[in-house]
């Protein structure tokens, strides 16, 4: 177990994508969990999903902010592009430690949209880059994925596998985030912590998602394709998981220390955080439309079978996703355990209530 060498409270925080999935979930728990704390959100609030859905997030930031008497929130509507705004905000506030959710996600748009990946997954953590440069933090954790394993053939997936071959441009750019971030641990001696994200889910997630999407389908009667003919799997991890892990990882800096050369060793790592139990896809599929029905979004009577159609593979998928988190349960004795049914029942009662069904 490492020790905690980074104290949370009293501490002035930055989270970027603080609108979104990951990034929301991040600061309301840190808002429930740190009694004094400064949390400063970014986000560019872009429209490639439902951006009523990232005002809902930030409206229950806003709430819990105002209940909590310890607890400095400022939310700034910017693009981590910007490299006068990065400077100016870390000129400003001093931050502490940085988290970094803030990247354009998904595979498919990578295909279709190349241009906003570099923008914000290359151009954007540069920023930060040099930004903890100029104004040194004690830790900079940042979003790496489980896409960086691309067709890896062994599985489970471990952080010391080797990540040279991804196949779709989306993972390239977080494995170049990998790339970057260790090499300015060595070059400037910050503490950097890279973590890979396997298939994060539940309520008021992102729509482009599956488990969303196909929600979203099954409710207007349309069909959902199931690709790989169902015979994808996936290491699905709850929400609050994801954060739990996140928020212990803050606490716990790579230390920093000088080699025989009397540079600095990079205080640098990367951790999986997976739920370690790929489900295949037709069974989440299938207890997915269960709970929908349980929830009320769709009829006791839904025919599933005849809104599901099997297809073959799409560019830049991979059949299984999988993570070793061993590494993670000897530093920080934590591993995610958020069963698929109960994550998915969260998530339902959430739609029903968002959209009224």
């Amino acid at each position: 177990m490492l020790t905690q060498n980074v104290q949370l409270e009293n501490k002035t925080i930055l989270v970027t994508g603080a609108a979104g999935f990951i990034g929301a979930n991040l600061v309301t728990e840190l808002m429930h969990t740190v009694p004094t704390v400064t949390i400063v959100g970014l986000d560019n609030m872009n429209a490639y999903y439902d951006v009523a859905i990232k005002d809902y997030r930030l409206a229950e930031i806003e709430r819990l902010a105002e209940e909590k008497t310890g607890i400095r929130w400022e939310f700034v509507k910017g693009d981590l592009a910007e490299a006068a705004l990065i400077d100016r905000l870390f000129a400003e506030y001093k931050f502490d430690v940085v988290v970094n959710l803030a990247a354009q996600a998904g595979v498919r748009y990578s295909i279709t949209n190349p241009d906003a990946y570099i923008q914000s997954n290359l151009i954007g953590f540069y920023n930060i880059l040099e930004a903890c440069r100029r104004y040194p933090v004690e830790h900079l954790v940042y979003a790496s994925s489980s896409s960086v394993y691309g067709t890896n053939k062994k599985v489970p997936y471990a952080t010391e596998d080797k990540v040279d071959n991804p196949v779709s441009l989306y993972a390239a750019t977080k494995k170049s985030n990998e790339l970057m971030a260790h090499a300015y641990s060595k070059l400037y001696n910050i503490p950097s912590t890279g973590l890979r994200f396997f298939t994060v889910y539940g309520p008021a997630g992102r729509p482009d998602i599956a488990y969303f999407g196909f929600t979203n389908k099954l409710l207007k009667g349309e069909t959902i394709e199931i690709f790989n003919y169902g015979n994808c799997k996936r290491d699905f991890t709850y929400v609050d998981d994801i954060v739990e892990g996140v928020k212990r990882v803050m606490q716990c800096a790579p230390e920093k220390q000088t080699g025989e050369d009397g540079l600095p060793i990079p205080p640098y790592r990367v951790y999986n955080i997976g739920n370690s139990s790929p489900e295949n896809l037709l069974d989440f599929v299938d207890i997915l439309q269960q709970e929908l029905i349980r929830a009320g979004v769709l009829p006791s009577d839904y025919d599933f079978e005849a809104h599901k159609k099997l297809v073959p593979m799409q560019a830049g998928d991979v059949p299984v996703t999988y993570a070793d988190t061993s590494a993670l349960e000897a530093d920080f004795g934590f591993k995610p355990s958020t069963d698929l049914r109960t994550g998915l029942r969260r998530f339902a009662e959430w739609y029903k209530a968002f959209y009224q069904v």
